[in-house]
């Protein structure tokens, strides 16, 4: 850079800080102060009280300054509510009284008690797939259980009923135990292990007693002296069981037709005579050959 155009630049420079140290100077002076006129300003209110003499209540003034307030249109057009079935009827004089609680409606809504645990002597061994031999004995798991306090019927058993007519009641009795058991596992008070002779035990089915359904429905008889014998009365009264009617044969189809067998046995594939087959007629069979070749 050449010194001609030096000496410019720093001229330039200078002349610029001095302009704008002149211009900070100008804005920072107290000629430009903002002045508000007193005409400027707004009307205010005058405070509560102001310009009263001695001896005037302010809340007067106050009070003819507020305007009164209109009621609310809803408020006009509501209609009046009838107090006879709006408003709580009237107790008078008398104390008032507590009344019962109304029952509930179903025992849903009740803390009902927990329910009774099983007593000990229901405790039991479990016997998977019974099979049972007699309306009050069966067979499980290497066991021969009888039915405590209960007279088995035996299968080959029969009943009389009122009008004189025999039938088969041990089979009957032993069919409907059997339907009874299906297949379900009965508690008994067993030994721990099986092999032995007949078992008289307590026996169930979840909280069935097992002697005292075979009783009740009259496909058992009660001991004598056993816990059943009120049991044994009613179902002799409701004939049932045992106790009551032969079973009627009158809805069974009729007996099939007896098949005759034949006259003449039907001829057998089977030659049983002994004798020789005739000789055959027919020309024996020859191999078929190929034609020798020429020589």
């Amino acid at each position: 850079m050449r010194p001609a155009h030096a000496a410019a630049a720093a001229a330039i420079l200078v002349a610029m800080s001095g302009a704008i140290l002149a211009g900070g100077h100008r804005l920072a002076s107290p000629q430009d102060e903002i002045v508000i006129a007193p005409e400027d300003v707004p009307d205010m209110p005058p405070e509560p009280g102001a310009g009263l003499e001695d001896g005037q209540a302010g809340d007067e003034a106050s009070t003819e300054a507020i305007e009164p307030q209109q009621p609310d249109e809803a408020l006009i057009r509501s209609r009046a509510i009838d107090p006879e079935f709006v408003a709580p009827p009237s107790t008078g004089a008398a104390p008032l009284e507590r009344a019962d609680p109304r029952p509930p409606l179903s025992k849903l809504s009740l803390a009902l008690p927990p329910k009774p645990k099983m007593p000990d002597e229901w405790k039991g061994k479990p016997l998977f797939q019974p099979l049972a031999t007699a309306a009050g004995v069966f067979q499980a798991m290497g066991y021969t259980v009888a039915i405590s306090g209960v007279d088995a019927v035996k299968p080959d058993e029969s009943c009389t009923d009122e009008a004189g007519k025999t039938w088969n009641c041990g089979v009957r009795a032993r069919g409907a135990f059997r339907a009874f058991l299906r297949g379900r596992a009965p508690v008994c008070t067993v030994p721990p292990e099986g092999g032995r002779d007949t078992i008289s035990a307590t026996c169930r089915i979840g909280k069935q007693d097992i002697g005292a359904w075979l009783v009740a429905n009259g496909w058992a008889r009660a001991a004598r002296g056993g816990p059943y014998a009120e049991a044994e009365e009613v179902a002799r009264k409701e004939r049932m069981g045992i106790f009551g009617a032969a079973p009627g044969l009158s809805n069974l189809p009729p007996e099939p037709p007896p098949v005759e067998a034949p006259v003449e046995p039907s001829p057998s594939i089977l030659d049983l005579s002994g004798e020789p087959p005739p000789p055959s007629t027919a020309p024996a069979a020859t191999p078929d050959f190929p034609p020798a070749p020429a020589q």
